[in-house]
Formats: structure tokens, C-alpha cells, sequence
């Protein structure tokens, strides 16, 4: 009996199967848009976050490999331009664990990074670097082997240097003092939803607000809640008008009644909040590139801009950063 599958139809058929989804994605690369996107070359496929450090007139982008690099924007940039990614972090007794969430913390000059081990979830810590020299100033452990398994995602800091760390795995928050010491634990009830697969991935993106409170994000419920620091921690759901949030990454808080999240596709939504964030309404939703993953949110130049994961082409892949036309 003849083996169909090895026929010059099937070959054919497999052929146009293959093709099709690549035909795809070269039109999606091409296509003109109306707003602004940043393309820059890169070393890796998988860029988790970034963030506009506006003294430095450069992009800072997390490795899901593990490091940090940053994308400098010249003053006479056009559009046109693809920028260029250059590492300069790469810490070799990290290797094997990702760079995920990142905040710069620019009154004391540095950069703080979440690692944490993504496939086996045992280990997690917080790095902090000077913006300058890229010297690490400290790595904090937030779990180890023999703990439960956790996988620190995101980080935001308050105005005293103390840093927030998410958990997505345990959905729990760490907190670590400005000199690198692990201060405190917070867990809540809230953050469990009654779906047991909704905490397949939980607490994610993190921003804190300048009235003294976190907003936090949980993935896959897409609940969002305030966690106000100067009441002891306490948690609340954040009632979200036209929400729940699902799928939400990471957080950019704009205003302090604006809130950008970052959440595959539709890629950005704008949550406005009139009340102090006791409610929410979704005002805005942004539809990126369908074959990339949004993941984070930050602003240049009063523009909001999406980080995408995914990095296209070979050997040099092409990673994009897209303008959240408000």
C-alpha cells in the first residue's frame, strides 16, 4: 500500500499549511498603521518588559533568557529607523533563570529586575542595578529549593526605594527594602480565585500609586485590586466597569486616574478611575499586531507604547514596541 503521506499531494498540502500562517505574518509586518511603532534589531525572540527611561533617551527591555538590555533613541530619530538592542546586563550566576518585570527607580539611580526560574518555578529574587555603571547592587532571594514553588513576575517601588514583587505562581506579593533587605509577605484570600485554573497564573503586573497604594493585577481571573499601604496592607477588588481584566500582564499607571494594561490582544486597555481606585471602568481598547503578545506598557513623551514579546526574523529578530493610540 502506497504511503499517502509521503504522496506529492500531501507534500503540497503541507506546503500551502506552513506557508500560509508564515504569508500571515509578513503581511501583518508590512502592513502600514496608523500609529507609531518603534522597531528595534535583537539578539533574543523573547523580550518581557520595558520601560522609557526618559534621562537616558533609551528603552530598557528584560530577556526572558535572562538579562537586560537597552535600545537608545538618537534626537534625530525618523520613524523609519530600526534601532538597535545592546546588552548590558548579563550575570552569569543567573544563567538559567528569566529577566522578567523591571521599574526604574530613578531617585536613587538604578534599575530593579524580577528573576525568577520560569520553567521550574524554584527559584526567585530581585536584582537592583545603577543606570550608570550597571554594577548589581544587590540580589535579594525571594524563594529557593524547599519552598513552594513561586515565580517572581513583576516589581514596582514606592517613593522610599522599597520594592513590590509579584508572584504569578503562589499570588503573593514580596516586599524588599530599599537596601536590598526581604522585609515582609503579603498574602490574601482575594488573590485565590474560587476556579482552581485561574491560579494557574496570578498576580502579575504591579504599579504603585502616588496617594500611598499598589495596584495589582491577577491574570487569568482579571480581577484588579488596591492594596492600600497605609491601612496595614489592606486588599480590595477594584470594581471594574466593562472588565474583568483577563489575561492582563503588565501595568502602566499614566495619570492618577488613568491605568494602561497590557493583555495579549485586544493588546492595551485604559482603565479611568474618578473614585481613588475603589472603582474602574474600561474607557479604551487598543488592537495591536495579532501575531505578537503584548506584555508591558510604558510612556515616552506623554505617548503610552506596548511592549510585544515575540521577536521576528533570523538570525537578527525584529521586536516591536507599538504607540496605544488613546
Amino acid at each position: 500500500m502506497a504511503l499517502w503521506f509521503c504522496s506529492a499531494r500531501f507534500l503540497v498540502f503541507l506546503f500551502i499549511v506552513s506557508a500560509l500562517p508564515i504569508a500571515y505574518i509578513i503581511s501583518q509586518e508590512r502592513a502600514k498603521t496608523d500609529h507609531h511603532v518603534f522597531h528595534y534589531h535583537s539578539s533574543g525572540f523573547f523580550r518581557e518588559c520595558a520601560k522609557w527611561d526618559d534621562q537616558g533617551r533609551r528603552f530598557l527591555v528584560s530577556f526572558l533568557e535572562g538579562g537586560v538590555g537597552e535600545i537608545h533613541v538618537p534626537q534625530n530619530y525618523t520613524p523609519d529607523v530600526v534601532l538597535q538592542e545592546v546588552t548590558v546586563v548579563k550575570d552569569s550566576d543567573l544563567t538559567g533563570n528569566a529577566s522578567n518585570g523591571i521599574a526604574l527607580d530613578r531617585p536613587r539611580n538604578r534599575l530593579l529586575v524580577a528573576v525568577a526560574d520560569v520553567l521550574g518555578n524554584r527559584h526567585s529574587g530581585l536584582a537592583a542595578y545603577d543606570l550608570s555603571t550597571w554594577k548589581r547592587l544587590f540580589l535579594t532571594k525571594l524563594s529557593g529549593p524547599g519552598d513552594e514553588k513561586s515565580m517572581a513576575d513583576d516589581v514596582a517601588v514606592d517613593a522610599d526605594g522599597n520594592a513590590y514583587v509579584t508572584d504569578v505562581k503562589g499570588s503573593k506579593i514580596w516586599k524588599v527594602g530599599v537596601d536590598g533587605e526581604l522585609l515582609s509577605t503579603l498574602t490574601n484570600s482575594l488573590f485565590t480565585p474560587k476556579e482552581w485554573y485561574k491560579s494557574l497564573l496570578g498576580l502579575n503586573g504591579i504599579v504603585y500609586h502616588p496617594d500611598g497604594y499598589l495596584i495589582v493585577i491577577h491574570t487569568l481571573s482579571g480581577n484588579l485590586f488596591k492594596i492600600d499601604l497605609a491601612k496595614g496592607d489592606e486588599v480590595k477588588l477594584i470594581e471594574v466597569a466593562g472588565g474583568p481584566l483577563a489575561f492582563g500582564d503588565g501595568l502602566e499607571l499614566i495619570s492618577p486616574t488613568k491605568l494602561v494594561v497590557a493583555a495579549g490582544n485586544p493588546s492595551g486597555r485604559l482603565v479611568e478611575s474618578t473614585d481613588g481606585w475603589e472603582t474602574a471602568s474600561v474607557v479604551a481598547k487598543f488592537k495591536g499586531p495579532m501575531h505578537r503578545l503584548a506584555t508591558a506598557a510604558t510612556v515616552k513623551d506623554g505617548k503610552v507604547y506596548l511592549n510585544h514579546m515575540f521577536g521576528m526574523g533570523y538570525p537578527r529578530k525584529t521586536h516591536a514596541l507599538v504607540e496605544f493610540v488613546l
